[in-house]
């Protein structure tokens, strides 16, 4: 099975990057996780930002392989606990098609991306900058890994 993390937004700090790439090398053999960067939409003065919205979701949903199941990250989604976290890759892993999760730009997701979504998953009530989001998905798919393959990684 293979992922893509769909993410609005482009050049991450140094330090996200190579955490990123840390977590995606970790996964390569057990869940290969591709990140794919999505343009954001174009803000500013005399610009409309729901044009924005509806332009990233676009690109998002153009870039979610066919039959995929579909995870949007987003405040209102289930929180999930680690272990419900591995139950639900478990789960995933079983349906056997491709996954992709997709983290929307500053103001949130299309609701088209949310109306294609299978799920919705929240990381929880803070609010989070979205390149550090990438870090913190790609953490928890690599701890969800472990926790289905028995390594001592996680020990809660």
């Amino acid at each position: 099975m293979r992922a893509r993390l769909l993410a609005v937004g482009e050049r991450m700090p140094g330090w996200v990057a190579t955490g990123f790439a840390e977590y995606a090398k970790r996964l390569s053999r057990d869940f290969p996780l591709e990140l794919v960067e999505i343009k954001p939409g174009a803000r500013g003065k005399g610009r409309d930002d729901a044009r924005a919205v509806a332009d990233e979701g676009a690109a998002i949903l153009t870039a979610v392989p066919r039959d995929a199941q579909l995870v949007a990250l987003d405040g209102r989604g289930a929180a999930w606990t680690s272990e419900q976290l591995a139950r639900q890759l478990s789960n995933w892993r079983m349906a056997g098609r491709e996954l992709a999760f997709a983290i929307g730009g500053p103001d949130g997701h299309a609701r088209d991306v949310l109306q294609r979504a299978d799920q919705c998953w929240s990381l929880g009530p803070l609010t989070l900058p979205h390149m550090l989001v990438r870090l913190v998905v790609a953490e928890q798919l690599y701890r969800a890994v472990t926790i289905l393959n028995g390594h001592p990684y996680h020990r809660g």
